[in-house]
């Protein structure tokens, strides 16, 4: 919808006379500053006296007396015109605001009836009702309770009771409802912003939502806030296949991936911030293959892997941030094989390893700063087999490696700098520890012949 100005709250007229009187001044200030230029341009300096009066010159003043009168009449109905205009205007906007509450309580009322077809109903006629809004401020409020219907508690298919036809029956019905709000968010997320169906810009608030599927592939998060936060993926498959994070703050704090899937691939990130803060993954699978990382800052920091597999296979890093501060990868399979790290800064600093397996097999190290400072390597299988360093830094710095597996198996070092500077624990296989180490690889002196 175009970037007009929200609903007045009643028109704020000034008085007709203090209208009238600031008219006429401003037309007679801006007639004398026309006079006054003409009048230097024609270089003149005084006027010619004139004695006598000939008709000639007495029936000018009079056509000038009429024609200052005709002006005054014009301005006053210049002036009438637009305040009536604006009254019309307003009357408009209030009977369109009263029309669209009508329909937006009979929409609501809807989606209350017990029965999931009438609630359908509803819910299209809310999406509808978004629309058509006269304001941002009405689209936004549809948009809401759209959102506030998936928020409604809801028992997922795993809790429901063994051999009750009914209560599966009532439960596919109600998933029904939620997936179609789903899918008519995502088909107006796909929309241009300057479509003016386009919901681009508008707040989405899923906090808490339990999502056992869905469909947003292709959906464009380019403005506004968008939570995710505390939502619990329980079961089915929620895709976010070549989503756009282009703008606005997407949240998935503290959310929960608990089973199902959860797919972004092909997903791009280029601008905005990304927040996975807090969040765990005790089991299902998350992937992010093909993913763009060229902006913004996605945040994994303080996430906890403990029996999930995330794949992140084939995703480049070619500017802004992607951080896993503090995050534990105690269980499952954390997979980067093939990924591009060609600029940005990837961050996993004071990370956990302690029971994951953690594969950069193939991956290329080209341009990017990739930080593992601090990180504890104290029970997984990390694996750097086949990886490419020529560019970019790599850090190691204090890193701890014990009690597990870190292979660096073919390798290549050919450029960039990667940092093992005290690190402890034994050295990885796979480093060349004997004799000079390539340019720009720094070990301690405990892992060097």
């Amino acid at each position: 919808m175009p970037r007009r100005r929200t609903e007045r709250r009643g028109l704020r007229l000034w008085p007709v006379g203090t209208v009238l009187i600031l008219t006429f001044t401003t037309a007679l200030l801006v007639a004398a500053a026309v006079f006054s230029t003409g009048w230097d341009l024609l270089g003149a300096h005084r006027l010619k006296p004139e004695h006598r009066i000939d008709s000639k010159t007495l029936f000018d003043l009079v056509k000038l007396s009429f024609g200052v009168v005709a002006g005054a009449g014009a301005l006053v109905a210049l002036v009438v015109a637009y305040r009536r205009q604006r009254v019309d205007e307003d009357g408009a906007l209030r009977e369109a605001t009263r029309l669209h509450t009508e329909r937006f309580t009979t929409a609501v009322s809807q989606l209350g009836e017990e029965s999931a077809a009438v609630r359908l109903g509803g819910v299209h006629a809310l999406a509808s009702l978004a629309d058509d809004a006269p304001t941002r401020e009405l689209r936004q409020t549809c948009i809401d309770v759209l959102c506030a219907y998936l928020r409604l508690p809801y028992t997922a298919e795993t809790d429901l009771p063994d051999g009750d036809t009914g209560a599966r029956h009532t439960y596919r019905a109600l998933r029904e409802v939620r997936h179609t709000v789903i899918r008519l968010i995502r088909d107006h997320l796909r929309l241009p912003p300057e479509h003016p169906r386009s919901w681009q810009g508008c707040d989405l608030d899923f906090t808490g939502v339990t999502f056992d599927g869905g469909d947003l592939t292709g959906a464009v998060f380019s403005g506004g806030n968008v939570s995710f936060a505390e939502a619990v993926f329980s079961g089915g498959a929620i895709d976010f296949i070549g989503a756009v994070f282009s703008g606005g703050n997407v949240s998935f704090r503290r959310a929960v991936f608990s089973g199902g899937a959860i797919d972004f691939n092909r997903a791009v990130f280029s601008a905005g911030n990304v927040s996975f803060i807090g969040a765990v993954f005790p089991g299902g699978l998350a992937t992010f293959m093909n993913a763009t990382f060229s902006g913004g800052t996605v945040d994994f920091i303080g996430a906890r892997f403990s029996s999930s597999m995330v794949y992140l296979t084939g995703a480049r890093f070619s500017s802004g941030t992607v951080s896993f501060v503090g995050a534990e990868f105690s269980g499952g399979t954390i997979g980067l094989v093939g990924a591009v790290f060609s600029g940005g800064t990837v961050n996993f600093s004071d990370a956990v390893f302690s029971g994951a397996t953690v594969n950069f097999n193939r991956a290329d190290f080209s341009g990017a700063t990739v930080n593992f400072i601090e990180s504890d390597f104290s029970g997984d299988t990390v694996s750097f087999s086949n990886t490419v360093f020529s560019g970019g830094t790599v850090d190691f710095y204090s890193a701890t490696f014990s009690d597990g597996t870190a292979d660096f198996s073919s390798a290549d070092f050919s450029g960039g700098t990667v940092n093992f500077s005290s690190a402890t624990g034994e050295a990885p296989s796979g480093l060349p520890t004997s004799g000079s180490p390539p340019a720009g690889l720094l070990l301690p002196p405990t892992w060097t012949n």
